[in-house]
């Protein structure tokens, strides 16, 4: 539940156990508050050279079109270009970075990718997020939610779309009250 000023204050009034005793600030959504058909963006980032270089120095992506700049324009890349592993990690974590999840969310199930276009450094990033579908489980205080990421860049160009399908904590699941 989100609380107003003076519900804030009610709220927490009356909750005299613990001085932690108060209500999050941030608090995610449950599976029934993501009705089909809702959306929202995230916020924006911009890649750098430091996130190409320490993502593929971490993973292993040691192929050339990505540490040499020629052989990535002698495949017709101009730029630095970036894996789509990257890029989907950077939308995942603006998408996390919403909070939309923030102690709702259980499990990630599994998920369908498509990269759409080339992302490179100097890139700004942001994810739309829309609800595809939203049903309860088959057991437990808790849903499972589908949903269509679209990743789009500076000229609003869709570089990279997923349709993740996660566990999503219920209204009656004690962890959320």
């Amino acid at each position: 539940m989100r609380l107003g000023g003076s519900e804030r204050g009610k709220a927490r009034d009356a909750m005299t156990d613990s001085p932690l005793d108060v209500e999050p600030l941030v608090k995610g959504m449950t599976f029934e508050e993501m009705v089909v058909g809702s959306r929202f963006r995230s916020a924006y980032r911009t890649v750098t050279e430091t996130d190409l270089i320490n993502f593929i120095t971490l993973f292993g992506f040691n192929e050339p079109l990505f540490w040499d700049a020629r052989n990535a324009a002698s495949a017709g890349y101009e730029g630095r270009l970036c894996p789509g592993a990257l890029t989907y990690c950077i939308a995942e974590g603006l998408v996390i970075q919403s909070h939309a999840l923030h102690g709702t969310g259980m499990a990630f199930m599994s998920m369908q990718l498509d990269v759409k276009k080339p992302v490179v450094v100097g890139d700004t990033l942001c994810a739309v997020v829309e609800v595809l579908e939203s049903r309860p489980a088959s057991k437990g205080p808790r849903g499972v939610v589908t949903s269509k990421v679209t990743v789009y860049n500076q000229r609003d160009e869709e570089v990279l779309v997923y349709t993740p399908v996660r566990l999503i904590r219920g209204k009656d699941d004690p962890a959320v009250n």
